[in-house]
């Protein structure tokens, strides 16, 4: 196991999964006696005396089984509550909550399921439960954009989860989400290191993981196409394919394809991206995932227009804009918007490329969860205006473009706000800044100083 450590984030936060404290079977026996209006010789009369009351109240004494049962019939509740301080039909209200949650994240009702949550109370003697219901509450507050609670929650939940009776696999669910979160908020590194010691974890619980093992690899392999090691990437792709493969898990092997799908894309192999997403697209239609479902429209639209089928490739991204509209995605139509954007500027039409990359900004305020698509949207929105010779406006965009996108640790990204910027300063005269940004750009991209 890795001794890593990792930045912690402060436990306090808006989330709605709330705990009370355990009180102990002594606190509990004197809150019930006083609420029934007894004293401790009437509780104990022809049972126990005084004393031995007084003994269990201060937790002073343990008491048999037989006495908790005959304190429980004389206060009026369900053993089990007196000794675990939750009786079994409120496990049972606690658990059909916590389910009917994660039936909501696995449909991508993210907001319904924290909503759901609102209402749960964990309790200490059901760890499991307030485990779940954290893990639950911090996913769906991630797909909703909420990073920063959904890591104060994370954050409880690894503290949790690294006491009894939690072990390894528990621990390295916990990191593997943290790691997903610190993605999104772009902290590549420390995501990277997260998913590396969830997998020793998981690897060194010896129990069935191949699930999270497969989850693990595939949201790693994001992190190496940020940082350019597309090796990396390939080889934790094709190791989550063949995990998800052998599990028979429709709905992780089109998570890994899709993710496949990318890699080969960023490698230059645009038939072998546009089949994987194909099969990553015909998987969700039978699972009936129209996120993402459009998702694989949007990327086929892509696909499409690197190999040169033009009106293909809008009629793709237009499948998925008008998918993302009627699911309520914003995220997803902005990302289509910002897509429909790069062909419009590939075929001159400037007007409409500046109106796509602005309706996908307007759809993205504070949103910081998806900066990738807010940066690009606004460098094309860049490029739009000074192919339309509003040096100004393009200018103002570009700066925009630039301070969003160095949020992302993405070498690519930066480049490509530089060669426009290269563009930019040739429009205004100016050849020496040109020869600059263009330097620049190519210098980012090297694999190699010195």
């Amino acid at each position: 196991m890795s001794s890593r450590s990792f930045p912690s984030t402060p436990t306090a936060h808006a989330g709605t999964v709330r705990a009370r404290p355990d009180l102990g079977l002594g606190a509990r026996v004197r809150r019930l006696r006083v609420e029934r209006g007894l004293t401790q010789q009437q509780l104990g009369a022809g049972h126990c005396s005084k004393e031995y009351v007084s003994q269990i109240e201060r937790g002073k004494t343990r008491p048999t089984d037989e006495t908790v049962a005959w304190l429980a019939e004389r206060l009026g509740v369900d053993p089990i509550y007196l000794e675990r301080g939750v009786a079994s039909g409120d496990y049972a209200r606690s658990e059909t909550l916590v389910a009917q949650a994660e039936t909501l994240l696995a449909a991508k009702r993210h907001r319904e399921a924290v909503d759901v949550l609102g209402s749960f109370v964990g309790s200490p003697e059901a760890p499991e439960l307030h485990l779940r219901a954290l893990l639950a509450e911090a996913w769906g507050r991630m797909y909703e954009g909420e990073l920063d609670t959904a890591l104060a929650l994370l954050e409880e939940a690894r503290a949790l989860a690294e006491k009894p009776p939690f072990a390894a696999l528990e621990q390295a669910e916990v990191l593997f989400r943290l790691g997903c979160c610190r993605y999104k908020l772009s902290s590549i590194a420390v995501a990277v290191g997260l998913f590396e010691h969830a997998l020793q974890l998981a690897e060194s619980s010896g129990l069935p993981c191949d699930r999270l093992r497969a989850d693990v690899l595939g949201w790693r392999s994001r992190c190496y196409r940020r940082q350019r090691d597309w090796v990396a990437a390939r080889d934790d792709i094709e190791r989550a394919l063949e995990l998800a493969q052998g599990l028979d898990d429709p709905e992780l092997e089109a998570n890994t394809l899709f993710q496949a799908s990318l890699v080969a894309e960023r490698e230059g192999h645009w038939p072998v991206a546009r089949r994987l997403a194909e099969q990553a697209r015909a998987l969700y239609e039978q699972l009936d995932d129209r996120i993402n479902v459009g998702r694989q429209l949007n990327n086929l639209g892509g696909f499409e227009f690197l190999l040169g089928n033009t009106g293909k490739a809008v009629e793709r991204l237009g499948q998925a804009l008008a998918l993302a509209r009627e699911l309520g995605s914003e995220p997803d139509a902005a990302q289509a918007l910002c897509s429909l954007a790069q062909v419009k500027l590939a075929t001159t039409e400037f007007a409409d490329a500046e109106q796509h990359a602005r309706d996908a900004l307007s759809l993205l305020h504070g949103r910081t969860d998806v900066l990738d698509v807010a940066g690009t949207a606004e460098l094309r929105l860049g490029r739009a205006l000074l192919a339309q010779g509003r040096l100004p406006e393009a200018a103002a965009a570009l700066d925009a473009a630039e301070s969003t996108l160095a949020q992302l640790s993405s070498a690519s990204h930066l480049a490509a706000v530089w060669s426009v910027r290269g563009e930019l300063a040739l429009a205004g005269g100016d050849a020496t800044e040109a020869a600059r940004q263009y330097r620049r750009a190519a210098e980012t991209l090297q694999d190699f100083r010195f």
